[in-house]
């Protein structure tokens, strides 16, 4: 085969391929055209490769069917895109959808941990259980707060950000499951409660609240959407609708990983109070104010952005390009 009679024949016919591949955007014709372009270039590409091998002509007609074929078939996602969408529309629309869940969830915590307490406190024999009155005297004096600031304030953050990010993934992840979810709650509410009536029977109740409370606000909401999330996936499966079990549970899936994922940054801000606010000598009511702030961006970005983009049609779950387009069902 003569490359430059190829090449004198067909440069017309690619330079036009070029253009195309290159605009931003084609009417009908233009991509019928490209289309058969398309096809016959690709036709010349395998017959410089089956007479020259590799070439510089055949690289060359190579990279414009490439740039051919990206319009085509279309480029991914842009990173610069995805990540507004993932933080402005998708994650507080998945947060929001949980709103419910995650009260129900905080309500039998805080019942359960109320119980807990109340139980350990008022029975001598339960509390006697838990150590001598020399054990737990040394617990409500030293080791309870000496826990914050055994550390440095860096570590301890990360260490104990580490820890409840795998926690909050657990919950989803598990979450099918419908018992691990109730499990990570019910064993923290217990953790909680028998602490409290530990601190308030030995009559340091205000110390307790005190090392608790500004951390605990985020921290503790963050576990309860975690859960409240991991029920959702159960449900899915419990309860898919008109849909498959399967399409239901990928669904619920997709749009609930998106929220572990979310909860990764907001305990992040918590581990950050916990371990540079929560120590500190400062005033208790600055410990606790500078909590509730951490608290009410979360839910400022849950409730109010959330809403806003549940309410423009946002769910939470990928875009249809990305999952696929869904079976449609009756009903």
């Amino acid at each position: 085969m003569d490359l430059d009679a190829l090449t004198a024949a067909r440069r017309s016919e690619w330079e036009r391929l070029d253009e195309l591949s290159r605009a931003r955007a084609l009417d009908g014709p233009e991509v019928d055209e490209l289309v058969t372009r398309y096809r016959a270039a690709s036709a010349d590409l395998s017959e410089i490769k089956t007479a020259a091998g590799r070439t510089g002509l055949g690289d060359h007609v190579s990279t414009i069917l490439a740039r051919a074929r990206l319009a085509l078939t279309g480029s991914g996602t842009d990173l610069r895109g995805a990540l507004p969408r993932f933080f402005l529309s998708q994650l507080p629309a998945a947060l929001y959808r949980l709103r419910w869940t995650t009260l129900a969830v905080a309500a039998g915590f805080f019942v359960v941990g109320t119980l807990v307490a109340v139980w350990i406190a008022s029975d001598p024999q339960v509390l006697a259980s838990l150590g001598s009155k020399a054990d737990l005297e040394y617990y409500a004096e030293h080791k309870f707060t000496d826990y914050y600031s055994d550390n440095p304030a860096a570590v301890f953050a990360g260490t104990v950000w580490t820890n409840n990010a795998w926690i909050a993934v657990q919950c989803v992840l598990f979450g099918i499951t419908g018992v691990w979810p109730l499990y990570v709650v019910m064993q923290n509410a217990v953790g909680v409660g028998s602490a409290a009536a530990v601190m308030i029977a030995t009559g340091h109740g205000d110390v307790f609240w005190q090392f608790i409370a500004p951390h605990g606000m985020l921290e503790l909401t963050s576990v309860f959407v975690a859960a409240a999330a991991g029920l959702h996936v159960f449900w899915a499966w419990v309860a898919p609708g008109p849909r498959g079990r399967g399409e239901a549970l990928a669904t619920a899936g997709r749009a609930l990983v998106t929220v572990a994922i979310g909860l990764v940054f907001s305990l992040a801000l918590s581990g950050a109070v916990e371990g540079f606010v929560t120590p500190q000598p400062w005033p208790w009511p600055v410990k606790v104010l500078l909590g509730a702030l951490a608290l009410a961006v979360f839910l400022v970005y849950m409730l109010v952005v959330g809403r806003r983009a549940a309410r423009a049609g946002e769910t939470g779950d990928l875009a249809e390009s990305e999952a696929g387009t869904p079976r449609l069902v009756a009903g």
